[in-house]
């Protein structure tokens, strides 16, 4: 049965809670710099802290990765470039995946062109880095599979069980009426984290989550067969992702 347990404190406080080389995957969604409000000042730092502090929790987590392991890290198109060159200095980077939030046509800046995608940085920390890609296919729709009728594509694997999935991810956003919508002002699409999880993560596997917010990440665990390992500064989202999970399956110390 898989477990997870979610911590109410900053994850450079809890890192040694967790071991070295135990982690499988991570999934970090940290603070964007948007000045958003999550109930405290993480999103509101200057470049120069903002930028040192996303270093320091960086050099604090690879530790804690197996040599096998991979980290996805969200950002923005403002601080992607930096983040992500700093991260190639101590992990192999894989992808900048884009993730196209699907966003209606309709108002949006009149000075530049409307920014409707995060950034997402794919890294590993070895060449034997484990990627389960048959978990992640996406089928072919019938019309595909018909026009690849003829005799040279008959019993190819890769047209009964789909393509590998782009690195533009085409997942909407979670909208106010979306039935996933939780009371956190940047929540993820479970479908987006899943993905993650079910590729980078062998079942049974461990993912740390070191800015659980509304608790998307262990959801995804938990559906997946994965344990989950996460840190949330405000109190109220992790009451928030407990009541998510139906107060089952784990455990949250000090709350």
């Amino acid at each position: 049965m898989s477990e997870y347990t979610l911590y109410n404190m900053d994850c450079l406080e809890g890192l040694d809670k967790i071991g070295p080389h135990s982690i499988d995957l991570v999934v970090a969604d940290p603070p964007y710099r948007l000045g958003k409000d999550y109930g405290n000042q993480s999103d509101k730092m200057n470049e120069r802290d903002f930028l040192e502090w996303t270093e320091l929790w960086v050099d604090g987590i690879i530790p804690r990765m197996k040599p096998n392991g991979a980290l996805y890290i969200f950002a923005t198109w403002r601080h992607s470039p930096e983040i992500f060159s700093m991260i190639k200095k101590k992990m192999i980077m894989k992808n900048e995946i884009i993730w196209d939030r699907r966003v209606p046509s309709m108002g949006g800046s009149t000075r530049n062109f409307s920014s409707v995608h995060d950034n997402i940085g794919y890294f590993v920390k070895s060449k034997d880095y484990f990627f389960d890609l048959d978990a992640v296919r996406i089928p072919y729709d019938e019309k595909t599979k018909k026009a690849r009728s003829r005799s040279v594509f008959a019993g190819k694997k890769w047209l009964e069980v789909g393509y590998n999935p782009k690195d533009v991810w085409s997942i909407s956003r979670l909208h106010r009426q979306h039935r996933e919508r939780l009371d956190h002002p940047t929540q993820k699409p479970l479908e987006l984290v899943e993905r993650m999880v079910r590729a980078s993560c062998p079942e049974g596997g461990t993912v740390l989550d070191p800015f659980c917010g509304s608790g998307t990440t262990i959801e995804a665990c938990l559906k997946n067969g994965r344990h989950c390992i996460a840190f949330e500064l405000n109190a109220e989202y992790c009451v928030l992702a407990k009541k998510r999970m139906g107060n089952t399956g784990g455990e949250v110390p000090g709350v």
